[in-house]
């Protein structure tokens, strides 16, 4: 995995112990899932075009939304690519222009929902 900023991935993943198998598994699926993307990435392929399939094959055991959200934020922050990501997940999430918003102010827009009643 190709980090822009290593203490912040570090840091990260001191936070996160196997111990706390949620966080935990927020940072393995984040680092396989950037894995995978570099790999297709080495093989010519435009990080837009790779990163929804990529994602899923990182996902080997049905990670939820938020953790996805939290994967691209983290990725967003300490890996090479990371700005590309987040403007792509920006925008692919994006209801109305949310995303674009969020592109410009340097935000990563949280993709879980929650909606109560009808």
């Amino acid at each position: 995995m190709k980090l822009k900023d290593a203490e912040g991935w570090k840091k990260a993943n001191d936070s996160n112990p196997p111990t706390e198998p949620y966080g935990h598994r927020v940072m393995t699926y984040t680092e396989t899932w950037a894995n995978y993307m570099e790999w297709e990435i080495a093989n010519g392929k435009k990080l837009e075009d790779i990163a929804e399939s990529t994602s899923r094959d990182a996902d080997t055991d049905g990670i939820t939304g938020f953790m996805y959200g939290c994967a691209v934020a983290i990725l967003a922050d300490v890996w090479e690519y990371g700005d590309i990501l987040r403007r792509w997940h920006n925008l692919r999430i994006q209801i109305g222009n949310e995303g674009e918003i969020a592109n410009e102010s340097g935000k990563t827009l949280n993709p879980a929902l929650l909606i109560i009643g009808e």
